[in-house]
């Protein structure tokens, strides 16, 4: 027999994990290693079949996308290796559960064998054995490793130290060192908060109205309700350390009484003050999984009507009359359903509808109106007014690019002046939206004047056909911050807020 028919194919698998020890070899000494080790032995290795993964844990297999695709390439037919190399039974797997699984199915299905150069083995159920007890000290090793790195970890957190990818406004400028203020993306953020708590806007608005600035996330992409909603409850942006929130595996959230949560070492975008009005304002208001925009509500007065009793959101559940097929809603107290409320307070929509409009009809000629009026927290001193200039600035850079496209002779005269027609559409429209902001807030005695010309405007959409469920909704969101009904007195009461 030739010594080429004696040499064998095989594939190198190479990992360094995410937390190595100090003895943990290099990923180029690993392949030094096992290259010689396969001269040594009369095993070729094809370039093709190196597979080398860093920074990555061995104990799901799943997320090592190098391995998975070796053991895909392995169960080819037929199979263009014959032998797996490794440094240490370590860098294949550090559970033993899949350790075996995957060896068993490498041998006894693709007839591939896995060897460890630094950990050889002797033939026969002794050898077993011994590979046995080896990936179980390995997996042991993980575990407590994993513990180890968690209690660091959580007392890093507790000291104030960040560890996890910094959000929209801030940036890492050295590594190890606590993230900085990113200007241009804080004002996003300011803005954000103001909206909010301030001017009572809902999420999914937030998240259109910024779009409409062309602001974008940290990841480049249009604003969402998830995006926005993450934000608000992000205590990052107060100066303060959320950790341990979720868990790494099942991404699941954990028990509050599990996080750590304490004052940071890195800047703060907003006040206390503010971030704390925000999570008053969310917590108040029921918001399902997959909560929806309005456009979606079963009700024009969907999210308004709230518990006399415990003072949560009275959901509407659509029904349809029998006698004459009539759709309505039924609006029942969140917290009733799920037993944290025992006050039954629910209420037709048929019921509820004429006292709403009659009230908001009443309070157009109540020349006494109650209504409070919402100071606004300070957020820093920003509006969506910094966020428009941000972006006439970015529209010079924009125009400069597109003029030297041409000078250049990357763009035809044709293409220049359609992309010249297009910035100039859209620097009328920053310039009016700019216009728009500026103007002045009016004097508190216009107050009452304008307040009612508001309600006025209001009752014109609800008592109108023309106008949709959600027009509706959003129209009286802009003057009312509740709807409390209550069955023993058989009322209804209209919270009414300027802002």
């Amino acid at each position: 027999m030739s010594k080429q028919e004696l040499l064998r194919p095989g594939a190198l698998y190479i990992r360094v994990s995410t937390h190595g020890r100090q003895e943990e070899l290099s990923p180029a000494a690993q392949k030094r290693l096992l290259l010689k080790y396969a001269k040594d032995h009369g095993i070729v290795i094809s370039k093709d079949y190196i597979y080398e993964e860093k920074g990555i844990s061995g104990r799901k297999a799943e997320r090592r996308p190098k391995f998975m695709e070796m053991i895909s390439t392995a169960k080819s037919k037929p199979s263009p290796f014959s032998v797996i190399l490794v440094w240490k039974y370590s860098r294949f797997a550090r559970n033993q559960e899949e350790s075996i699984v995957y060896k068993s199915l490498l041998r006894k299905k693709c007839n591939v064998d896995v060897i460890s150069v630094s950990e050889p083995l002797i033939d026969g159920p002794f050898g077993s054995l011994i590979e046995r007890i080896i990936e179980w000290m390995d997996e042991y090793y993980s575990i407590r490793l994993s513990g180890e790195v968690f209690r660091g970890m959580s007392e890093k957190a507790m000291k104030g130290g960040y560890q996890a990818r910094p959000p929209l406004g801030y940036k890492i400028v050295q590594k190890g060192e606590a993230p900085v203020i990113v200007p241009e993306e804080a004002e996003i953020i300011k803005f954000i908060f103001d909206k909010y708590v301030n001017a009572h806007m809902g999420i999914f608005e937030i998240a259109r109205t910024l779009n409409g600035l062309g602001a974008r996330t940290s990841h480049g992409k249009d604003f969402e309700r998830r995006s926005v909603e993450y934000i608000l409850k992000n205590p990052t942006y107060c100066g303060m350390i959320r950790w341990n929130m979720t868990d790494n595996q099942t991404k699941e959230v954990k028990a509050k009484d599990d996080w750590i949560v304490t004052e940071g070492t890195h800047p703060a975008i907003i006040s206390k003050e503010l971030f704390q009005a925000a999570q008053q304002r969310f917590e108040g208001e029921y918001r399902p999984s997959g909560s929806r925009p309005s456009s979606t509500y079963r009700h024009w007065l969907s999210g308004l009507v709230k518990c006399p009793s415990c003072g949560r959101t009275m959901i509407a559940k659509a029904l349809t009359d029998k006698r004459y097929g009539h759709h309505y809603c039924y609006f029942t107290c969140y917290g009733y359903s799920k037993g944290k409320c025992q006050a039954k307070t629910s209420v037709s929509s048929k019921k509820l509808e004429p006292y709403v409009l009659e009230g908001i009809r009443a309070a157009t000629e109540n020349d006494h109106l109650t209504f409070s009026v919402k100071a606004p927290i300070a957020p820093e001193n920003t509006n969506e007014l910094s966020i428009l200039k941000e972006q006439l600035q970015r529209l010079d850079m924009k125009e400069q690019r597109i003029k030297d496209a041409y000078m250049n002779g990357i763009d035809t005269m044709e293409e220049y002046k359609e992309n010249k027609e297009l910035l100039l559409r859209e620097r009328k429209d920053l310039e009016e939206k700019i216009a728009a902001c500026s103007t002045p807030r009016e004097s508190d005695d216009s107050i009452d004047t304008a307040m009612k010309e508001r309600i006025r405007n209001v009752y014109d959409i609800i008592s109108s056909s023309q106008f949709s469920d959600q027009e509706k909704n959003e129209a009286l969101r802009s003057v009312v911050e509740k709807i409390v009904y209550d069955r023993e007195t058989d009322t209804a009461e209209i919270y009414y807020f300027y802002l």
